[in-house]
């Protein structure tokens, strides 16, 4: 038993050898879970470019034909860290709709894993941080204008604290959210979530894995929510490059692990987002497979 897996060719835009984002770890990833046995061509799901309409149930339409016609000004370019480019604008509108996608597949099977995803910098009228356009910020507002969900859970546990989700649903409470991130990481001017786990530089598996599971369970049972939405960014491993925390591989599974048995064990369907990660190309789509690994043995044992 395999979860639904959403993907496309075009996530692997071209950028100058040089640029430190690493855009080929999309590709890397799905031949990684291909060769694992993680993915089947069968399991994959091909998204389209998200509709105007529904990207702009978050980012305003002055915003994002700007970055779609390369008229961002030089400080907003900056402020992303990426080229507008024809090939890195379709990749972007291609993402929101991998997110999207894969949220109705998870509220249709119970769980669901996106390639992609987790550009949780994005704020409504500029990005940051590599991120443009906000993936789990659009899925959820559509999804709640649909009425497909009355209450949705984002569960952020990218090193970095979802700053533009969080300002994005300040005075929504249809959605929670929860980020657990590095205390003194970037952004270095934080957003309030509704529930935000500040972590400590250095912090090891043990810990960590208190700090989520002593609030995720009972939040759980609060909130009942319809959909729970997990950035599973894998940049709190000790050689990430940017992380500052200290988890190990097992580490980061077994939170992996935590955070989908928790929702399965309740009947609470899960989209998952890969979120960041820096480092060496290889190193990094190890740690990318690991929430897919918990995902196909969630999968098995709650018979999805």
């Amino acid at each position: 038993m395999r979860p639904p897996l959403v993907y496309h060719p075009a996530y692997s835009a071209p950028l100058p050898s040089s640029h430190r984002f690493p855009m080929a770890k999309f590709r890397m990833l799905l031949e990684r879970l291909l060769q694992l046995d993680l993915a089947t061509p069968a399991a994959l799901h091909q998204p389209l470019p998200v509709p105007r309409r529904w990207l702009e149930a978050v980012h305003p339409r002055a915003y994002h034909q700007a970055f779609a016609r390369a008229e961002l000004s030089h400080a907003d370019q900056r402020r992303i860290g990426l080229p507008a480019t024809q090939p890195l604008v379709r990749r972007t509108w291609l993402s929101v709709g991998g997110t999207l996608l894969t949220a109705r597949l998870a509220l249709r099977h119970g769980l669901a894993c996106h390639l992609a995803g987790g550009t949780h910098h994005a704020f409504p009228t500029y990005g940051s941080g590599f991120c443009i356009f906000n993936d789990v910020a659009v899925a959820c507002s559509v999804l709640l204008q649909e009425g497909a969900v009355r209450r949705l859970l984002v569960v952020d546990l990218d090193v970095h604290q979802g700053d533009g989700t969080a300002a994005i649903f300040a005075a929504e409470p249809r959605v929670f959210t929860l980020s657990a991130h590095g205390a003194s990481n970037f952004p270095l001017r934080k957003q309030t979530s509704d529930l935000d786990i500040p972590l400590s530089d250095g912090m090891e598996d043990q810990e960590y894995l208190v700090a989520i599971g002593s609030h995720l369970p009972d939040l759980l049972d609060q909130l009942q929510p319809d959909l729970v939405l997990y950035n599973a960014g894998v940049d709190p491993h000790r050689d990430d490059r940017l992380g500052r925390l200290c988890l190990s591989h097992a580490g980061l599974i077994n939170r992996d692990r935590l955070v989908l048995e928790a929702c399965l064990r309740r009947r609470i369907p899960v989209a998952t987002v890969i979120g960041g990660g820096y480092g060496p190309l290889q190193e990094l789509v190890e740690r990318h497979c690991l929430v897919f690994r918990a995902a196909a043995e969630q999968a098995r044992l709650h018979g999805l």
